[in-house]
């Protein structure tokens, strides 16, 4: 989906359209500052996307034929990225909109819970999900908060466990990742090249640790290890450890701003910035993921 809001289907074989959807043409679409930066989510059959109008804010698109399998609500979209879980065997798909996160069911669009967060100029990361907990977090004052989820009888609910606003605690447009209960990711706003990586207890928001010198830069889990890319260009391994922060190991891989996100796929490491690409061979040195 591009930053006009314009939903595109292409063939593997050849890269031509196979379907198309105008969300502002077609769905009263609203862009915002910066206009769209946030990717579809494909789960199943269906591609999940925000944007449209009230009534038809977030749909459910068969990835097919890109038809409209349902449509709903009257949230404004955000910057951030829906994400699928699987919470207490329930399936389900979570927006971060302007209210704050939704979950609703993959195949009807009806709304499971709402947890409200404050909306101010961006929100731009992803849901992160662990267990029956779900994390947010944005920039402009607003801090970081998490939610419990509990079912009843059919029946979702979700309850704040914590919050903490501000800047002390937040994370721009970096999504941390969760491993064995705590956060590892780039807390910081517009500190660039300074801003921390930060491992944080996702139960309760307190802070572990945190090692300056990243910047706006993005992490990611590669099997039990972490893979950050700083913004400015260095490539760092880190072991998880909630005790301490343990380096394995560092290089410096471009020139340029990096405000990507690093990818292993097939045992190679893709990373990019404004100036540069490149690509390491990291087969046989960590589990892939």
């Amino acid at each position: 989906m591009d930053e006009r809001l314009n939903l595109e289907c292409l063939s593997l074989k050849n890269g031509q359209p196979v379907w198309t959807r105008e969300l502002v043409k077609e769905h009263a679409g609203r862009l915002i500052s910066w206009q769209n930066a946030a990717s579809p989510l494909v789960d199943g059959d269906l591609v999940f996307v925000a944007g449209g109008g009230p009534g038809q804010a977030l749909l459910g698109i068969d990835k097919n034929d890109g038809h409209v399998v349902w449509k709903g609500q009257d949230d404004k979209m955000t910057h951030s990225t829906p994400v699928a879980a699987t919470i207490h065997g329930t399936r389900q798909i979570i927006f971060y909109t302007q209210v704050g996160l939704v979950a609703l069911a993959p195949k009807t669009g009806d709304v499971l819970w709402r947890y409200n967060f404050k909306y101010n100029v961006s929100s731009a990361i992803s849901p992160v999900v662990s267990g029956d907990i779900v994390y947010c977090s944005a920039g402009y004052g607003t801090g970081s908060g998490a939610a419990k989820i509990t079912e009843a009888g059919g029946q979702f609910t979700a309850t704040e466990i914590w919050r903490v606003t501000g800047m002390k605690l937040c994370n721009h447009w970096s999504t941390p990742v969760c491993q064995n209960g705590y956060l590892y990711g780039m807390y910081s706003f517009k500190e660039f090249a300074k801003g921390p990586l930060k491992c944080v207890e996702l139960a309760t928001g307190k802070e572990m640790w945190s090692r300056p010198g990243f910047g706006q830069g993005n992490c990611i889990l590669a099997g039990d290890q972490l893979v950050a890319l700083s913004d400015s260009g260095e490539v760092v391994v880190i072991q998880p450890n909630p005790q301490a922060y343990t380096e394995v190991a560092r290089v410096h891989a471009l020139a340029g701003k990096c405000w990507s996100t690093p990818v292993i796929s097939d045992g190679h490491l893709f990373v990019r910035s404004t100036k540069e690409g490149a690509c390491f061979d990291v087969s046989g040195k960590m589990a892939r993921r």
